[in-house]
């Protein structure tokens, strides 16, 4: 009976061992040295461990050689192909003002991929907080087959990404083409192109910013992947832009050689470069530069709310996309800041260094610098790319966008309070830090009984502070403007995000996987229908075509087009708090 649990025991090492592997993306080469590893273990174990002190010896020997084997098999780092296709068809070749592109077919050959095309000098060394600048021009024509390096942030190592699709997204797929590690680096100034393969003329195009805090993300995630958008007759673009500390740390110093006098919004400025270089160039592709819709998610979502009154993008789109975020409340909640706390947050970050200049910061390697990240990932009120609060520009009638598409999720919270508890014990008191005085009246709203209903409620009111309330200040701006405005509010529960915040990408762009059990054809329907709203947005700035539920502009800043088990015309479910926060942020 003991030899048997030993066999067990040593089994179930092995397993935890091969898994361990998978999970971290480690290389053929360690999965060959672990079975050889276990096999040579289980033939010494059996043969010469004569007792319990022998057995652990073993046990010892066989961990310290399994992390040898994950050092030397890490898995490399290496860029992320265009198409998942093996050996993809070369598309024509296509002339940019700055050079020849050649890209790569998707596996029906319907879809042209160009991945990484620079659309500004790689900011490092000396232009390392400097505004962006033209690209150099190319000899020869660039093969445009892999993503470029997602902008410089902080990384972890393989197995925290793969545990993150199991727990939190439930998605994960065993798979040996992925035993690698994207890279990062601060020249990562690129953009992406999926257009249809038999594209005509004036197509309409729609730019993507990813979301991630304006401090991690990356370009070229499946659920905005642009292949499905572009088989619709679209041109689709995503872009990179500084992050962090590279993209949005202030400075006095580089205010005064800037020349713009500005300083803090350098990934807000490679944000406006690459609409300029879609305006250049991407009628060569296709598309139509008098057609631009520029979408995000997020902290993508409130830099597209920054575009629209920003001096500095007006004539570069036509209308806006927003999921999940704006900064067009009085006070916005999150990725904004002012021009005062930017200097101050610059100030503190020359401290941690003991440096006193900018020539002395731009010597620290960015592996280094990365770390500051956590002071630095806010768009800021530079008096050049952003004159004044977004809300400000509205009430004065300025703004660069002709129609607007926008909501919000019903569960936006949801992986913000993932680790944080409510009770009724500290129900009052976790309410209290945003509402202060007006406390007593928001529990009046949401009067809590139980723990149960205090975490209703908490999960409610967290996502309506950071992200809804900013919404529905937006569409009575856009009705003071008279811009038309259409609102939606999704609440698609699935096997995986669900209406949590983000949960939307998938099915805004048509990227639910065909072989994924975690969607049933409820989901596929919906994606189907909201990817047709997107794309006719994109076309005419209206949502609606025949066949389609109608969604109305919603005028009367109550009527939203909710996108879930069903497609139904309803209103905004915290009109109560949304009057108490009016009152508290000064809304006019």
């Amino acid at each position: 009976m003991k030899n048997v649990i030993l066999m067990i025991l040593k089994i179930i090492l092995f397993l935890l061992s091969l898994t361990f592997l998978e999970l971290n993306r480690n290389t053929i080469l360690g999965w060959i040295a672990a079975i050889v590893l276990f096999i040579i273990y289980f033939y010494l174990s059996r043969t010469y461990a004569k007792n319990i002190f022998h057995g652990f010896l073993f046990l010892l020997g066989y961990l310290l050689v399994f992390a040898l084997i994950v050092y030397i098999s890490w898995p490399p780092i290496r860029n992320v192909p265009a198409v998942t296709n093996k050996n993809p068809q070369k598309t024509e070749v296509y002339n940019t003002a700055y050079g020849q592109v050649q890209g790569v077919l998707n596996k029906d050959e319907s879809v042209e991929v160009f991945a990484g095309i620079p659309f500004a000098k790689p900011p490092i060394g000396q232009l390392r907080w400097k505004a962006p600048e033209d690209p150099e021009s190319w000899d020869g024509v660039l093969f445009a087959d892999h993503f470029a390096p997602m902008s410089m942030q902080e990384t972890s190592p393989p197995i925290y990404d793969s545990l993150t699709q199991i727990i939190g997204y439930h998605d994960y797929k065993i798979s040996l083409d992925d035993n690698y590690r994207p890279p990062v680096s601060e020249d990562s100034l690129y953009l992406n192109i999926w257009k249809p393969a038999d594209a005509s003329e004036k197509l309409p195009v729609m730019v993507y910013i990813h979301g991630g805090s304006l401090e991690s993300g990356q370009p070229w995630y499946a659920d905005y992947n642009g292949e499905k958008m572009a088989s619709k007759g679209m041109i689709f673009v995503t872009i990179t832009y500084r992050l962090g500390v590279f993209g949005f740390y202030g400075d006095e110093q580089l205010c005064k050689e800037s020349g713009n006098i500005t300083t803090g919004n350098y990934g807000f400025l490679d944000m406006i470069k690459a609409l300029e270089w879609v305006k250049e160039n991407i009628d060569v592709f296709g598309g139509d530069p008098d057609n631009i819709t520029v979408a995000g998610e997020s902290a993508g979502s409130a830099a597209v709310s920054a575009l629209c009154t920003s001096p500095l993008a007006s004539g570069l789109f036509e209308r806006v996309i927003l999921e999940s975020s704006t900064l067009d409340s009085p006070k916005p909640p999150h990725s904004y800041r002012s021009y005062e706390q930017t200097l101050e947050a610059g100030k503190k970050t020359r401290e941690n260094y003991g440096v006193n200049s900018i020539e002395e910061l731009r010597l620290i390697p960015a592996e280094e610098l990365v770390k500051q990240v956590s002071l630095h990932h806010h768009i800021t009120v530079d008096g050049y790319s952003l004159l004044e609060d977004p809300y400000l520009s509205y009430k004065k009638g300025i703004h660069n966008e002709k129609a607007i598409l926008h909501g919000y999720n019903s569960e936006e919270s949801g992986p913000f309070i993932l680790f944080s508890k409510t009770t009724l014990k500290n129900y009052e008191e976790k309410i209290s830090r945003y509402f202060g005085d007006y406390t007593g009246r928001v529990l009046e709203i949401f009067d809590a009984k139980t723990d149960e209903e205090a975490a209703k409620y908490w999960a409610q009111i967290y996502g309506d502070v950071f992200f809804t309330y900013s919404h529905y200040c937006l569409n009575r701006l856009a009705n003071e403007n008279g811009i038309p405005v259409y609102e939606y509010f999704f609440s698609k529960n699935n096997g995986r995000l669900g209406s949590w915040h983000s949960g939307e990408e998938i099915y805004a762009y048509d990227n639910i996987p065909a072989s994924s059990k975690l969607f049933d054809e409820k989901d596929r329907n919906l994606s189907k229908l909201m990817s047709s709203y997107w794309y006719e947005f994109a076309l005419k700035g209206d949502p609606n075509v025949q066949g389609l539920e109608t969604w109305p502009i919603n005028k009367d800043n109550e009527t939203l087009l909710e996108l879930g088990e069903e497609v139904r015309i309803t209103n905004e479910r915290s009109q109560k708090l949304y009057d108490i926060m009016d009152e508290m942020y000064g809304w006019k």
